[in-house]
């Protein structure tokens, strides 16, 4: 066990160096963009004692959150130039740059996202219809491997890219000129076959996690990926259309599970993803721009270069196993503090 755990920490040392490495070249290569500033806790991540995950044969999770390459800015109404730094709507995504997606094609059906270690099949076929406890990859085997299994909602998503661009078309077109939200060149995408029934967007891809609650009339719906038009929403577990397409995934089986530690000074950091997130929210509803400028302008415990989240950040301390109606608290782990919302629906 000390000669694995050897292992891993000189793994996770050579990951740090590599992305230090490739995050200058990407700023020499993007001015324009600003680097995400390191941490101490993120360097403390690779040099500490890993806590153990929960999963069957113990892997312990790098849990890179690989950027969302989102390259253009926007206000309130519609896309702008980015703005520099002091200048309003500056802190949106497009102004940062994180570690880049980097996928390896092996040759085999197969796909290894070098960021997460995840391997993932290349070309998931045709749809498949949704059946609760069916949608397995027991008898799924591709390369030589049989360990495949449906994906969480957060591995999938992991894969999403926002440079994408959203499609609403509704009979049949030419695709081939079409930016889908997941990288086209490495995996096998396709639009819903309007040919059969489906309108363009629907793409939706099965995922593990079923909400734990209901959805409107009672239902109960599966968390799936629209690689389409680039949302998380939960699909009905009933039979449904021509069904959703289905991409297996092997490997590690901590990615994004958090591993949250409590600073004592107002901040929590996540040593499964060696980001740092405030403890507590600004305390009440404001827009989009005030929300840019208070993270923007935040210090707290000792540190000036907090920002907004991007959209794969912020996912990645959603916590599918909560929600008001079954455990009468928000998604998200206990050790943050969360304002209270009206519901305003009772």
């Amino acid at each position: 066990l000390q000669e694995e755990e050897g292992f891993f920490k000189k793994l996770f040392n050579f990951l740090f160096d590599w992305i230090k490495n490739n995050e200058s070249k990407i700023y020499e290569e993007s001015p324009d963009k600003v680097p995400v500033p390191e941490k101490e806790v993120f360097e403390e991540k690779y040099n500490e004692d890993l806590p153990e995950i929960d999963n069957p044969k113990n892997i312990i999770s790098s849990s890179i959150i690989v950027d969302t390459n989102q390259n253009e800015c926007f206000d309130e109404h519609s896309k702008i130039s980015c703005p520099s730094i002091g200048k309003e709507f500056y802190g949106q995504d497009a102004n940062y740059e994180t570690t880049q997606a980097s996928y390896k094609d092996n040759g085999d059906g197969t796909v290894t996202d070098l960021n997460t270690n995840l391997m993932w099949i290349q070309d998931a076929g045709n749809k498949v219809t949704y059946s609760k406890g069916v949608n397995t990859a027991d008898s799924f085997e591709l390369a030589g491997y049989n360990d495949w299994r449906v994906p969480t909602i957060k591995e999938l998503y992991s894969l999403i890219d926002f440079s994408g661009e959203d499609i609403s078309i509704m009979s049949d077109v030419d695709f081939s000129g079409e930016n889908p939200f997941i990288d086209d060149e490495t995996f096998v995408f396709e639009y819903g076959d309007v040919s059969s029934g489906d309108r363009a967007i629907d793409s939706q891809w099965i995922t593990s996690n079923i909400y734990v609650s209901k959805v409107m009339n009672n239902e109960e719906c599966f968390f799936g990926v629209n690689f389409a038009d680039g949302r998380i929403k939960c699909y009905p577990t009933t039979e449904r259309g021509n069904g959703y397409f289905m991409r297996y995934v092997r490997g590690d089986f901590g990615y994004a599970k958090g591993s949250f530690v409590d600073n004592g000074d107002g901040s929590i950091s996540d040593k499964s993803t060696g980001l740092m997130w405030t403890q507590s929210d600004n305390g009440e509803g404001i827009d989009w721009e005030n929300a840019l400028s208070y993270c923007e302008n935040l210090n707290l415990a000792g540190y000036s270069d907090w920002r907004l989240p991007n959209a794969k950040e912020l996912h990645s301390i959603v916590d599918y196993s909560k929600s008001p109606d079954t455990t009468n608290s928000a998604a998200i782990d206990p050790i943050f503090d969360i304002t209270e919302i009206v519901n305003e629906n009772d």
